[in-house]
């Protein structure tokens, strides 16, 4: 005997880290967010690249101009510290003193070797050591941008040999930083008025390039539900165009398929109807004689009989369905109270003492329904359990569960005995022909897959629902349900 042998703990861990990590990976976004997020981020990217382009530009120009405003300045006001040294060359006070009553904020002279500033703040320590050497030492003009406290200065040193002396003058350039602030907000409102144009223009973008794509999932929805002559509108747009032309040739195609099989199915029962009844009739005749044959003819003319009740029920089945196929299904409905109608029917189906039970409030359902139609739904659902369901089947009758509103629909439940339907096979069987795994399992070959084909278009033609579930009480079998469209009636 073989034991199970449980997975090492960190086998384990990782196991659930991947499954967290798969349910955490995003999922693909659709075509239309797609369309959205690349025009937006298109306008986004372009709206910064301009932006740092004009930015850059505006800088360049500004500091470019602030620069040969300042070097001029400084010239001029260098040229006059020469004439006033000339003519006081005792002492450099007076040229400052000049110099500040011509509105010169800033000026610093050196003065053979002796420095005297125009403000205290902007004095020789000021002036970095390697701008000092350049204009007193090597006695070339300079300007270099130094932070003072915080703010941006550009100094300016202009040597003045013929009288021994150096002039230097500081000028700020926080008018220029706030500038390029006031710029740079500019820039970034526009950026934000293009990127949202960009949305705008992204959205409207997505959904004239999807709505093709939607048209044609919705001719494909018409199609699949039976409206096989939809077809898509022609375009000038050549890939458009294109789109539609290969739809359309689809559509026709498959149309003309559905079509030759349905004529097929029903020029194959009209044509068997004629030789069953003959044989229908010749073994009426032999059954009048039966007791006249010898024991295994009469063992070969019972599974004749049974045989040809089969071929009826099948040819029946098939002249129903290709009726569903050619559209030609015409419903005479009428008022029924559901109770009642369950009743007779199970009282004329293959049954008739099948257990039937039914809620108080469903007595006072009604619905609005075929009669012969909806009886073989009920018949169907009756014969299918007798075949495949191990035992008496059982039916109720109940309101749909919908607590708090008012009955708008009627639940009619077929349970069996059998041994249920696989989930991965819920789903085939109302399909024509499908009969399932399950149907290689069980003991009888009566039923060619069509009863719940039929039960499945009957009840959508009056606007209802069927399933099949697991019995509610836990036993096993299977739980047939139609819903119906139903009201209560009040006494």
């Amino acid at each position: 005997m073989t034991e199970a042998i449980d997975a090492p703990e960190p086998v384990r861990l990782w196991t659930r880290a991947s499954r967290t990590l798969a349910q955490l990976r995003p999922q693909r976004v659709g075509l239309r967010t797609r369309i959205l997020l690349i025009f937006t981020m298109g306008f986004l990217v372009l709206s910064i690249f301009l932006a740092a382009i004009t930015f850059s530009f505006a800088k360049s120009t500004l500091v470019n101009q602030r620069d040969r405003s300042n070097v001029e300045q400084a010239y001029r006001d260098a040229g006059v510290a020469l004439n006033d040294l000339r003519s006081s060359p005792a002492s450099a006070q007076p040229v400052i003193d000049t110099l500040s009553r011509l509105g010169i904020g800033f000026p610093l002279l050196n003065y053979h070797d002796d420095w005297t500033a125009g403000s205290a703040r902007f004095g020789p320590e000021a002036v970095p050591a390697l701008l000092k050497d350049r204009v007193l030492i090597d006695g070339v003009p300079a300007r270099m941008i130094v932070t003072l406290d915080g703010e941006a200065v550009m100094i300016i040193g202009i040597p003045i040999p013929e009288v021994g002396a150096a002039y230097f003058e500081f000028s700020s350039l926080s008018e220029i930083n706030s500038t390029l602030r006031s710029v740079a907000l500019s820039l970034m409102f526009a950026g934000f008025i293009t990127t949202l144009f960009g949305v705008v223009l992204g959205t409207v973008a997505s959904r004239r390039v999807v709505k093709p794509l939607g048209d044609a999932a919705q001719a494909a929805k018409a199609i699949a539900g039976g409206r096989l002559d939809t077809r898509l509108e022609t375009t000038d747009d050549h890939d458009l165009k294109l789109l539609a032309d290969s739809f359309n040739d689809m559509a026709s195609a498959l149309q003309q398929r559905v079509e030759r099989d349905a004529r097929f199915a029903s020029d194959v029962s009209h044509e068997l109807r004629s030789p069953l009844m003959t044989l229908a009739a010749s073994v009426e005749v032999m059954q009048a004689r039966r007791d006249e044959m010898p024991e295994r003819a009469q063992a070969a003319l019972d599974l004749l009989v049974g045989d040809v009740i089969r071929f009826q029920g099948l040819v029946e089945d098939l002249l129903e369905i290709s009726r569903f196929d050619a559209g030609a299904i015409r419903l005479h409905l009428e008022d029924l109270p559901v109770a009642e109608f369950v009743r007779q029917a199970i009282g004329v189906s293959s049954l008739p003492q099948t257990p039937l039970t039914v809620t108080e409030r469903a007595e006072r359902l009604v619905m609005h329904v075929d009669r012969r139609r909806l009886a073989r739904v009920v018949a169907n659902l009756i014969d299918n359990a007798r075949l495949h369901g191990g035992g008496e089947p059982e039916a109720i009758v109940s309101e749909a569960e919908n607590e708090g509103e008012p009955i708008g629909h009627v639940w009619i439940a077929v349970e069996d005995h059998g041994s249920g339907v696989p989930l991965d096979e819920r789903h085939l069987i109302f399909e024509r022909f499908a009969r399932g795994a399950v149907a290689g399992r069980r003991s009888s070959s009566d039923g060619a897959g069509l009863g719940l084909a039929l039960v499945d278009e009957h009840v959508r033609l009056h606007g209802g629902n069927v399933w099949v579930e697991d019995r509610l009480d836990g036993e096993p079998g299977a739980r047939f349900v139609i819903e119906l469209p139903a009201e209560e009636v009040r006494p």
